[in-house]
C-alpha cells in the first residue's frame, strides 16, 4: 500500500491526542445507532466509494467523544464504535481493497475488546475471517469462526449464527461439503430466536433467505453447478429491487453456475443484468464475481456467446 493511499485508509483510526474534553450526553449513543440503519439502507443502494468518507469520519467523532466519556456512556460509545468500524472494513472490503478492509476489522476488534462485550468481540472475529474467505484461506476462516464460537453459549444467537454460516465458507474452501451443510443447516435452526436490539450485524434479518445464499455459495465453490443454479433461482425470486448490489452478485454466481454446468447462453442471459448492476454500483466484489464467470466461460471464449460476453463485460472492466 502506497503512504498516501495508508495514511486516508487509517486517518480516521488513528488520530492522535491529546484530545480536549468536552461534555458527552448519553443521548449521542442513540443518535449513532439510529445512523447505523440508514448507512447499512444506503450501502445496498449505493455501494462502498460513496460511503466511506462518510462513515469513517462519523467513527473519528465516536473515537473523540470516547476519549472524553465515562462510565457507561463510554462503554456505550465503545460499542457502537466497533460497528462503525465493521462497517468501514466491509466497505473497503466491497470495494476491493482487502488492505484497508483488514486493517479496519483489526480496528473493530480492537474496540469490541475494549467495549467488553463478548457479542462484539465474536462479531469482529467473524469480520476477520471474512477477509480470510476473501483471501482463500480456508483453514484461517475455520479458526477465527471456532475461536468466536468457543464460549457460543454466552452468545446471542445471531452471532452464533453469523460464526457458523462464515465457517462453512471455510470448509467449502477446504472442499468438506458435509461440513458445509451441517453448519448451515445447525444455523438455520437458532434463526427464530434471534430477537436482539442490537444494531449491528442484521444481515440474517435484514436479507430474504440469507442462510441459503450461504449455502449456494459454498456449492459454487465446491463446485456442485447443479445444486447451486437450482438455489439461485430460488433465492433470486425473493430479493427486493433495493436489494441491488446483492442481487448483482447473486446473478454473477448463478450465471457461473450456469457456465459449470455447460449452459453458455443462459450464462450470457443472467450476465446481462448484473454486469449493469455492477457499472452503477462500482462493486468491485461484484465485478470480481463477474471475472469468475469470464473464467468459467473460457471454453466459449472464440463461440459468438464468449464474444458476446465480452462486450457485456467491458464497461465493468473499464470501471474497474
Amino acid at each position: 500500500m502506497e503512504r498516501r493511499t495508508f495514511i486516508t485508509v487509517t486517518a480516521a483510526a488513528l488520530v492522535p491526542g491529546p484530545v480536549a474534553p468536552q461534555h458527552v450526553d448519553p443521548a449521542l449513543i442513540d443518535y449513532f445507532q439510529s445512523q447505523l440503519e440508514g448507512h447499512y439502507r444506503a450501502d445496498m443502494f449505493l455501494g462502498p466509494h460513496d460511503l466511506i468518507g462518510t462513515v469513517s469520519e462519523q467513527y473519528r467523532l465516536i473515537d473523540k467523544l470516547v476519549r472524553s466519556a465515562r462510565g457507561e456512556t463510554r462503554r456505550g460509545l465503545l460499542r457502537v464504535g466497533a460497528a462503525y468500524a465493521a462497517l468501514v472494513g466491509w466497505l473497503y472490503q466491497d470495494a476491493g481493497d482487502l488492505g484497508a478492509a483488514s486493517f479496519w476489522r483489526g480496528v473493530t476488534q480492537e474496540i469490541a475488546v475494549r467495549s467488553r462485550d463478548p457479542h462484539l468481540i465474536g462479531y469482529s472475529l467473524v469480520n476477520q475471517a471474512q477477509v480470510r474467505t476473501d483471501l482463500g484461506d480456508g483453514h484461517g476462516v475455520i479458526d477465527l469462526c471456532e475461536a468466536a464460537l468457543d464460549d457460543s453459549d454466552h452468545l446471542v444467537p445471531k452471532v452464533r449464527i453469523m460464526a457458523m454460516q462464515q465457517q462453512a465458507h471455510g470448509a467449502s474452501l477446504t472442499g468438506d461439503r458435509p461440513t458445509v451443510d451441517r453448519l448451515i443447516d445447525t444455523a438455520n435452526g437458532l434463526i427464530h430466536r434471534v430477537d436482539d436490539d442490537l444494531p449491528w450485524g442484521n444481515a440474517c434479518r435484514r436479507t430474504p433467505g440469507y442462510l441459503e445464499v450461504q449455502r449456494a455459495t459454498c456449492y459454487g465453490r465446491l463446485g456442485l453447478a447443479r445444486e447451486a443454479g437450482l438455489l439461485w433461482s430460488q433465492i433470486l425470486d425473493a430479493v427486493p429491487s433495493t436489494a441491488r448490489r446483492d442481487r448483482g452478485v447473486y446473478l454473477a454466481r448463478q450465471a457461473t453456475a450456469a457456465a459449470a454446468g455447460r449452459e453458455p447462453d443462459q450464462a450470457l442471459e443472467i450476465a446481462r443484468s448484473a454486469a449493469g448492476i455492477a457499472v452503477e454500483t462500482r462493486s468491485v466484489r461484484l465485478a470480481r464475481e463477474l471475472a469468475t464467470l469470464e473464467r468459467a466461460m473460457r471454453p466459449w471464449q472464440d463461440a459468438v456467446v464468449g464474444r458476446d460476453l465480452a462486450e457485456i463485460l467491458a464497461p465493468v472492466t473499464e470501471g474497474a
